[in-house]
């Protein structure tokens, strides 16, 4: 039986990923899954999208750690460099909405 770890909501059992920046193991639905369309990098926000996936944490450090590392193209299983910049300008968004939202 494989692992699988514990979700804070009323102890259920759900499936576990690694974000491909931090390399923490976290609940599957903590992440955001990243998909490879063509040479481009797109976040895939309902889960849906066909392929291989990858699980980042919605944070823009991590998405730097995950760049410098190179860890996109080992994910995917291609060769050469990809664009993320459209995971960037997510990610950017998603935070800045959230800067708007907390108040001062």
């Amino acid at each position: 039986m494989r692992p699988r770890g514990k979700l804070e909501y009323g102890g259920l059992a759900g499936p576990l990923r690694t974000c491909v920046g931090c390399r923490v193991r976290t609940a599957k639905s903590e992440l955001l899954r990243l998909v490879l369309v063509e040479d481009q990098v797109i976040p895939d926000l309902r889960g849906r999208l066909p392929g291989r996936g990858a699980s980042l944490h919605p944070d823009l450090g991590c998405l730097e750690l995950a760049e410098r590392r190179r860890a996109f193209p080992r994910a995917f299983r291609v060769q050469g460099t990809l664009d993320i910049s459209r995971v960037r300008a997510h990610l950017e968004k998603e935070n800045h909405e959230m800067s708007c939202k907390t108040p001062s």
